[in-house]
């Protein structure tokens, strides 16, 4: 037994999405399908707002309801200090630390030559744009500790180091709590080369 078609085109649709495969496109269908018109139309309208109303910061790139994000917009912040990051989502879990107060730089992306994506795909023209103009003393390379993450944290920094700026990259290595055994070839290399003396 098939699908009518205007519920296939909705299993379709909701199945471009990342993350979400047949079956979750199935099961989020007939939520939709079961659910109270008034509800199916508040989401609907949410993301037809979502997408209407926001764009991207025209400084870091991070999302914005307007020119600016309120990271960029805040006069309180270090423009001194800047944190690159892949993915707006990452700004996120940045703020939600509570440990940062410069601005941000979202490079949407990380080089990955497997993908087709190269440097010129990334925000990383415009990040050198700003270490100028913006007096930038320091870049915090807060991409992904994985192969591209990597790559692209050496990639800028090479670039900013002929500008005289400070390029650092984020503490990582085990997690506390968590056994040698099963911490993979890179994680466990950061711990070592990151390791701090006890005397």
């Amino acid at each position: 037994m098939s699908y009518t078609p205007v519920v296939q085109k909705l299993i379709d649709e909701l199945g471009r999405m990342p993350g979400i495969g047949p079956k979750s496109a199935q099961r989020i269908a007939f939520w939709i399908l079961r659910s109270e018109r008034v509800d199916v139309e508040r989401l609907a309208s949410s993301i037809t707002e979502a997408k209407n109303k926001t764009s991207f910061c025209r400084v870091c790139f991070d999302i914005a309801e307007g020119d600016l994000c309120p990271t960029c917009e805040d006069t309180r912040r270090d423009t001194g200090v800047l944190c690159v990051v892949e993915d707006p989502r990452d700004v996120v879990a940045v703020e939600r630390s509570g440990s940062f107060k410069g601005r941000y730089h979202v490079l949407h992306g990380a080089i990955s030559p497997i993908d087709g994506i190269g440097p010129d795909r990334l925000r990383i023209k415009e990040l050198l744009a700003r270490i100028d103009p913006e007096s930038v003393t320091e870049v915090i390379l807060c991409t992904n500790p994985n192969l591209e993450g990597e790559a692209t944290a050496m990639y800028i920094g090479r670039l900013l180091a002929p500008l005289g700026v400070k390029a650092t990259r984020l503490a990582s290595g085990l997690p506390v709590g968590g056994d040698l055994e099963y911490a993979d070839e890179l994680t466990l290399g950061r711990a070592m080369e990151g390791r701090i003396s006890l005397g």
